[in-house]
């Protein structure tokens, strides 16, 4: 039973009828499945439930087995702690959140016609367009292992030479300066896709050096990034206005346009005010930060690093894989050195997106961030574009095509 057929199951409301339960005997009444939660989190949010008696509005998060909460790292991850019912097809264990809290689970009832969830699956399909996107899409679901691991090896290590081109360029406009290029993408990835551009805008139009001068205030820090980002209005009176407009002047800074941020739909803990204050408490901590990030290879102390106010797990974690590691790996490669990025990769959960949901639908096994990685290059560079005849895995069905033809 794919994950996504469940999601259908719970959107679409085919649970009426059937009576649910938490796994210690609690009456479980559905009163709103909720939002449909596309991006990384809890799949569904602002939905209500009845458990017990008692009517709770929060998150739902979705599994085939309970145990997947632990292996997705949701257990460690402060973004899960609002999950009012976890909603699982096995369960097979109890799951905690972030807090130590048990969190209330319901293995869920639904029709159980093979027939019938046939045509779910069916269904379920096509109700995300990037599968129809995905050229092999039925090959692979009679054969997941079409995709070999020695495929997904290739892709994951063509991704980080993309990622190492862009390193390159950067290191062009900053004339060679690796401290600066790191500012810069770790400036555009605490934008987290959203937005990303504006962050990086930010960061090219505040220099390093400047920011370097007032390091040990992260009050100073706050107001010049706030007041650059153009989130610091004119009118306003507050002390962090005044020490921007100080800032300003002793710099001669010109801030950005704020409409360039995007606001809207934004859960609370992704808001550019908050991202740009943690960005600044991240500069704030890390003094040398490019030297400590290439100088270790342990896991713990480079999530470290990153630890700052509100700063989830999942969100530490997309910083590791989108900017330490490539630097990481871009350094090595400039220095004649040796960097096993695969083995890091593997140690960090896996990416929880639209895409990596679609490779799941097709069998795919999805077990780190190295393989979320290698899924992801596959599909932007091969699926989308459809370079079929370049993909291993378009190779193979082209080829045993052409075999039966003899």
């Amino acid at each position: 039973m794919p994950e996504i057929v469940l999601h259908y199951i719970w959107e679409h409301c085919l649970w009426a009828g059937f009576e649910q339960q938490t796994t210690d005997g609690k009456s479980v009444e559905i009163l709103s499945v909720g939002e449909h939660n596309r991006d990384a989190g809890p799949d569904y949010s602002h939905a209500r439930v009845r458990i017990d008696g008692k009517e709770w509005v929060g998150n739902i998060e979705i599994h085939v087995c309970a145990s997947d909460w632990t292996k997705h790292r949701h257990h460690l991850d402060s973004a899960y702690d609002n999950v009012i019912l976890h909603v699982v097809r096995i369960a097979d264990k109890p799951v905690y959140n972030s807090k130590g809290e048990l969190v209330p689970q319901c293995a869920f009832n639904y029709p159980s016609d093979k027939d019938y969830l046939t045509r779910l699956f069916e269904s379920a399909q096509q109700m995300d367009s990037a599968v129809a996107r995905i050229g092999c899409a039925e090959q692979l679901l009679r054969d997941p292992n079409l995709l070999t691991e020695g495929w997904r090896k290739t892709l994951l290590y063509k991704r980080l030479e993309c990622k190492r081109a862009s390193i390159e360029r950067l290191l062009e406009i900053t004339k060679g300066s690796w401290e600066h290029a790191l500012y810069i993408s770790l400036a555009r990835n605490f934008g987290f896709h959203t937005n990303s551009l504006p962050f990086e805008q930010l960061a090219i139009n505040t220099p390093l050096s400047y920011l370097q001068k007032h390091r040990n205030s992260l009050f100073q820090l706050t107001a010049i990034l706030m007041g650059q980002a153009g989130l610091i209005k004119n009118e306003q009176v507050s002390e962090l206005a005044k020490e921007y407009a100080f800032l300003r002047t002793k710099f001669g800074l010109t801030p950005m346009d704020g409409t360039m941020w995007k606001q809207g739909k934004l859960r609370p803990q992704n808001s550019p005010e908050l991202r740009i204050r943690q960005f600044a408490e991240l500069l704030y901590k890390s003094e040398n930060m490019l030297s400590k990030i290439l100088d270790t290879n342990n896991l713990k102390e480079l999530e470290e690093l990153f630890t700052v106010d509100k700063m989830g797990k999942s969100s530490i974690d997309i910083l590791l894989i989108n900017t330490v590691i490539p630097y990481k790996y871009a350094y090595a490669k400039h220095r004649n050195g040796s960097f096993d990025a695969q083995a890091l990769m593997e140690r960090i959960a896996p990416e929880n997106n639209t895409i990596v949901r679609q490779w799941r639908v097709l069998g795919q096994t999805i077990r780190n961030a190295a393989d979320t990685q290698a899924l992801l290059h596959l599909y932007q560079n091969y699926c989308q574009h459809h370079e079929c005849i370049n993909c291993e895995v378009g190779y193979q069905i082209f080829r045993d095509r052409q075999l039966k033809l003899f």
